[in-house]
């Protein structure tokens, strides 16, 4: 005899019902019909049926409004968690955490899948794991200000940042899996891998010391960082294709690749040819400042005595020891070979870093030989012997294409103390400071203007004969030139500070920009 299964969903699993003893099944709820069937004998006024109520002939399910509300609401956890990629443990969490929300009750419609999603964010974060709003939002199906909204209100609601079980977000936990869940990298080694997340990990927290995460959403740095790495290491991807599989925004990625360019270029300028870097060639300088970054990073602490780095020093340090490279022309070239020749020169006669003219191969042997003089051995596999032209004299030029050591702090997963206490050659202030001085200076350039207009109106006579002076003035000076003055630009910004000017607001105030709380206080009140 085969086995009872339901014919509604196929399922084998096939449970008894305690009150009224009928066989269901545990996956759509149905009623096994040859396990239930009772005659009825009799006409229309004999008692209702046990197991089938009048209505609900067809439906294929007896149970109640609310179990049924809760057996859809695990269905769709279910379902989500499935799609999110979370284990069966972190499933539980979620669905513990929804019913410490709702009281048991659960849920239906658009607002149910949010809070789902919102609690599978928290909880994957809480564990110390990545899982961003944009891909959350991109598997439940709604907006990611909508799924921040609801994270806000399940942290307020449970009080997580005072138990202390809501963290930071860590942007270097979300790089450190995007590595490994990239399709673009799955054809590469294991090995090939990990030497791209060491060097992501380098860059990323650097990021976060150089303020580019500060404040932005952190996918597209993510991204830019990706196909930066990619670009390093001569693989082909699009960041198109990046920030589709990362739900980023394509502009912004590409804002926050400019920003990451920009900000090696300034930290390329403590190198002798530094001046000459741009976003043209940042990507082929870019191993050597990452090299000297490095190095910067690991020379600025050491154990618990603190050593000064300058590049001067560390260069001519290195070019003193000329016995120990057996350099030849071939390998340094005729234009570097000067820095060389060091015999009876005094220490002033030593030309400055930035008056050096050294090539790039030139200076990352130079680099290499202060690592190893330091105590900074590179690893022994890295230790490779080349033959044939490749090494001259003994010095190995694998050295010069196998820039990275990884041996610096800073490729590991460090505090946002300890970041910011290291030093990669460049520490700039962060960008909204800087913009904001910047909008500072532009207001006070606007009011200073404004000021000059109202005296014009005001006083016109005085004005007058100072413009007709400076004419005057001009016309003198330059007698065969005579240039036709272009009008003054007057926008709305230009308006609303005369306005306030006018009602004796402080210049102070209106610097800060807050056009409308200061209309609204001196303008439209006084009205």
């Amino acid at each position: 005899m085969g086995r009872t299964c339901c014919k509604s969903c196929g399922s084998e699993s096939l449970t008894r019902d305690e009150v009224s003893g009928s066989l269901l099944c545990a996956n759509c709820g149905s009623i096994i019909e040859l396990e239930t069937f009772e005659a009825h004998i009799g006409g229309i006024n004999d008692p209702t049926g046990t197991y089938v109520l009048v209505g609900t002939s067809g439906t294929g399910s007896i149970l109640p409004p609310k179990e049924k509300k809760i057996f859809e609401a695990h269905k769709l956890i279910e379902d989500l968690s499935f799609k999110l990629g979370l284990s069966r443990f972190t499933s539980d969490e979620v669905s513990d955490m929804i019913v410490r929300i709702t009281e048991g009750e659960y849920g239906m419609g658009a607002w149910f899948s949010v809070l789902v999603g919102a609690c599978a964010c928290i909880v994957m974060r809480r564990d110390k794991k990545s899982l961003s709003v944009a891909q959350a939002a991109a598997v439940v199906g709604c907006d990611d200000r909508e799924l921040g909204r609801m994270i806000t209100r399940v942290v307020d609601f449970l009080e997580l940042k005072k138990n202390g079980e809501f963290p930071i977000y860590n942007i270097v936990t979300v790089f450190d899996q995007a590595v490994r869940d990239f399709s673009g990298f799955r054809r590469l080694s294991k090995d090939k891998i990990m030497m791209l997340n060491k060097q992501g990990m380098f860059l990323i927290q650097c990021a976060v010391k150089w303020f580019i995460t500060t404040g932005r959403r952190p996918m597209p740095v993510v991204v830019a960082l990706l196909v930066f790495l990619a670009e390093l290491n001569e693989i082909d991807i699009k960041i198109e294709d990046v920030a589709g599989e990362f739900h980023a925004t394509v502009s912004t990625s590409k804002r926050r690749y400019k920003e990451l360019l920009e900000a090696l270029i300034d930290a390329s300028r403590a190198l002798p040819w530094g001046k000459d870097v741009t976003l043209k060639n940042i990507k082929k300088n870019a191993p050597f400042v990452i090299q000297y970054m490095e190095m910067k990073s690991m020379l600025k602490v050491k154990g618990q005595n603190s050593e000064t780095f300058d590049l001067d020093d560390v260069i001519k340090e290195c070019l003193r020891t000329i016995s120990d490279y057996q350099l030849d022309e071939r390998v340094v070239g005729v234009s570097n070979s000067q820095y060389f020749e060091i015999e009876h020169r005094s220490e002033s006669d030593w030309p400055s870093v930035n008056d050096m003219n050294i090539s790039h191969e030139c200076l990352s042997l130079i680099y290499t030989k202060f690592l190893e003089e330091k105590g900074y051995n590179t690893p022994s596999k890295d230790k490779r012997n080349v033959s044939g032209t490749k090494k001259m004299m003994g010095v190995d030029l694998h050295t010069c294409s196998e820039w990275w050591k990884g041996i610096s702090d800073l490729s590991k997963k460090l505090m946002l103390e300890e970041i910011l206490e290291k030093d990669v050659g460049l520490d700039p202030m962060p960008p909204s400071f800087t913009r904001g001085l910047l909008a500072n200076e532009r207001r006070r350039e606007r009011i200073n203007a404004a000021k000059k207009r109202i005296s014009r109106i005001m006083s016109p006579d005085s004005v007058g004969i100072e413009l007709v002076s400076k004419f005057h003035t001009e016309n003198e000076a330059r007698p065969k030139k005579r240039r036709r003055n272009k009008g003054e630009v007057v926008d709305w910004e230009d308006f609303i500070i005369e306005a306030l000017l006018l009602h004796q607001v402080k210049e102070e105030e209106i610097e800060k920009g807050h056009y409308n709380t200061l209309l609204d206080l001196y303008v439209f009140s006084s009205v």
